[in-house]
């Protein structure tokens, strides 16, 4: 993605890449707090296959411009994330079946995620590849951060930083990608739209969701100390 003096573009840039970045920050922060991990699996996976493979291949054709720099920072706090997810991931994993599969699940899942990212920009191209992947895979990552919601069924390493920042950091390359088309301001891409709304929507009722969920805990709490 090419920088221009457009202020809008340097805005909706910018608040993409600060958010995404908070996202991952904090994910750190939860994870080693709370002896868990803040990002599901396979979300995580996919992302790293997408951030190493964009960096190499972007510094290939390019060399050292921003979208490589952007993409090894990103890499390197979600190798921190996968991280907390192999040191603390295992509790949540079947009791009868975590001492025996969950490190070949994991790597299953890692090289699973190599291989589609690969295959997608092999079929559509750096460019193109690059845009659709990272918005169908935000999409599955909005709908896997409900699904840990309701399954630890606690905010344990979550939070609303992270849901906010998540939901901000897709909904503006939605509006640069989606709506006014890129750098070619081509107009509306339907592809982008459609996930991108998806996402907002999804992002929502997770944040909806995560709110009451704590508003709860934090009720538990306060009857706890009264008690």
């Amino acid at each position: 993605m090419s920088i221009n003096h457009d202020p809008l573009q340097l805005f909706l840039v910018v608040t993409s890449g600060l958010c995404w970045t908070i996202v991952y920050l904090d994910s750190i922060r939860i994870g080693f707090r709370d002896f868990t991990y803040a990002i599901p699996l396979w979300a995580l996976a996919l992302n790293i296959a997408w951030e190493l493979q964009q960096a190499v291949l972007e510094y290939q054709q390019s060399g050292i411009v921003l979208q490589v720099v952007i993409s090894t920072v990103w890499f390197l706090l979600d190798v921190i994330i996968l991280v907390t997810f192999f040191r603390f991931g295992n509790k949540f994993f079947p009791k009868n079946l975590h001492l025996q599969w969950f490190l070949p699940w994991s790597i299953l899942v890692l090289v699973t995620s190599f291989v589609l990212e690969y295959v997608f920009l092999k079929e559509f191209g750096l460019f193109t590849g690059r845009k659709y992947a990272a918005f169908l895979q935000n999409l599955l990552m909005s709908i896997l951060f409900i699904g840990m919601l309701v399954r630890r069924g606690t905010s344990e390493g979550q939070s609303l930083t992270i849901a906010l920042n998540k939901w901000l950091g897709t909904l503006t390359p939605t509006i640069y990608f989606g709506v006014m088309g890129g750098d070619e301001r081509s107009g509306p891409n339907t592809l982008i739209l459609v996930a991108g709304c998806l996402c907002t929507f999804f992002d929502l009722i997770y944040i909806s969701m995560l709110i009451k969920v704590k508003a709860l805990e934090n009720r538990r709490e306060q009857t706890d100390i009264i008690m």
